[in-house]
């Protein structure tokens, strides 16, 4: 996904708007598409503003963070069970399909690291 627009771009089509253009002619004027004039004014009328939209997956929603606890219960059980095997795990328990490295991540999040032979437990600060 691409960057948004400047907002100083933004700033500057409103104006155009609040001087009573159209949305595809301040979109022309600022040599934008025609479709995002149409968006920005729509965006506009209905917000008030034409400030670009939060991007990417809102953090701690992904389909892991519901099997927070299983997890972490997995790799205290057996601290030098492999990502593979917690995937399989997953998959067995509860049918969710997760990649291996899709898990070390999650589990990075939360603050363990694999240290050689086994997983570290996170120090307290990284629950906060």
């Amino acid at each position: 996904m691409s960057a948004a627009l400047p907002s100083e771009l933004r700033a500057r089509f409103r104006e155009y708007l609040e001087e009573g253009l159209s949305g595809r002619a301040a979109a022309a004027r600022l040599r934008l598409s025609a479709a995002t004039g149409v968006r920005w004014q729509r965006k506009w009328r209905e917000t008030g503003s034409v400030a670009p939209g939060v991007q990417g997956r809102p953090l701690g929603q992904g389909k892991l963070a519901a099997h927070r606890v299983f997890l972490e219960e997995l790799v205290a059980q057996d601290g030098d069970i492999t990502l593979p095997e917690l995937s399989g795990a997953l998959e067995a328990a509860t049918g969710i399909v997760a990649h291996s490295a899709s898990v070390g991540r999650f589990l990075r999040k939360l603050g363990y690291t694999y240290k050689k032979s086994h997983w570290s437990q996170p120090n307290a600060s990284a629950h906060a």
